[in-house]
């Protein structure tokens, strides 16, 4: 027999369970995106955008284009300091 004052608890969740359960939650998912956030390339200088424009409208127009101390050839190679003289791709600094 059963004593008189037990009480019997409904199955289901608790509200601190779930406000738990989205703590956590939520504290993964802003890590997660912190560390994603973390992943993104990181931005060209002014100076190496200058320069790969320089190259391409060398290319296209069959001008040479000469860009912060580098001269860029028509058919892509070029000829400066910190450049690969084969691709015309800056070095990297």
């Amino acid at each position: 027999m059963r004593a008189p004052y037990a009480v019997r608890r409904a199955p289901g969740v608790t509200l601190l369970e779930l406000l738990v359960v989205l703590t956590i939650l939520g504290m993964v998912l802003g890590v997660s995106g912190l560390a994603l956030s973390t992943l993104q390339s990181p931005r060209e200088s002014a100076q190496v955008m200058d320069l790969k424009q320089a190259r391409m409208q060398a290319i296209q127009s069959g001008v040479p284009r000469t860009a912060h101390g580098v001269r860029f050839l028509p058919d892509g190679r070029a000829m400066g300091p910190h450049v690969d003289p084969l691709t015309g791709i800056p070095d990297a600094k």
